[in-house]
């Protein structure tokens, strides 16, 4: 059983998987990559395996979240996970303070904090997503949507089902923060695709609002 797996949910991503898992691999104390093909159309799968991820595609596309909640059972246990976008390319490298802080024991999430990114949004989900966190368990954190993040077995099972969609990272947040796991946020040099300003833009981000409004709802309200 590996000790720490690597585990990236990507769809549509064969520019950039082979070398976020080929990043992921070259970190030492990352025993195993793991790639959740969520239904791509492209060659997501294939450039994956040829970079030595074990692959697990899903027929259908189910979000972010939901291609995770998917994979978990079917995916090698493992004491410490990493979860990682597919787009971070050889910069997957900065993963490692993550896993080192967590195998320390000096946290239970360790969660990326990336550099402020050219051409990305104006911030609106991300401030809201911190005030949910904030107020729904008291931690106050900078990088609620980060998808990089290292986190022992323990608090990533005990948040599950999780979140669908682009919820799946901050309602996580709330989840482990409110079950007493120690959250910290570690500043990581990564780097992914930004989303634009431009109309495509503000269609991802409007999305990824209403997933993360459709996650943390019921968690403020004492429904989940």
């Amino acid at each position: 059983m590996p000790g720490v797996l690597a585990v990236v949910t990507a769809r549509d991503e064969e520019g950039s998987i082979g070398l976020t898992v080929k990043a992921l691999r070259a970190v030492a104390s990352i025993d195993e990559v793991a790639v959740v093909d969520d239904g791509s159309g492209d060659r997501t799968a294939e450039e994956a395996n040829a970079a030595g991820a074990r692959v697990l595609s899903l027929r259908r596309g189910r979000g972010k979240g939901g291609a995770l909640e998917a994979a978990l059972d079917r995916l090698p246990p493992a004491g410490i996970y990493v979860l990682v976008d597919g787009d971070v390319g050889d910069t997957a490298t900065e993963a490692e303070p993550l896993v080192e802080l967590v195998l320390r024991g000096e946290a239970d999430v360790a969660v990326g904090r990336l550099p402020a990114l050219a051409g990305g949004g104006f911030g609106i989900v991300r401030s809201a997503a911190s005030w949910a966190v904030r107020t729904g368990t008291g931690l106050r954190v900078d990088a609620p949507l980060s998808g990089q993040r290292a986190l022992t077995r323990e608090a990533l099972f005990a948040c599950r089902p999780l979140a669908a969609g682009f919820g799946l990272e901050t309602a996580m947040l709330l989840d482990a923060g409110r079950l007493g796991f120690r959250v910290v946020e570690v500043p990581v040099i990564m780097r992914h695709r930004p989303t634009g300003r431009g109309p495509s833009g503000f269609v991802h981000r409007a999305g990824q609002g209403l997933d993360i409004l459709l996650a943390v709802a019921p968690r403020l309200v004492g429904m989940r």
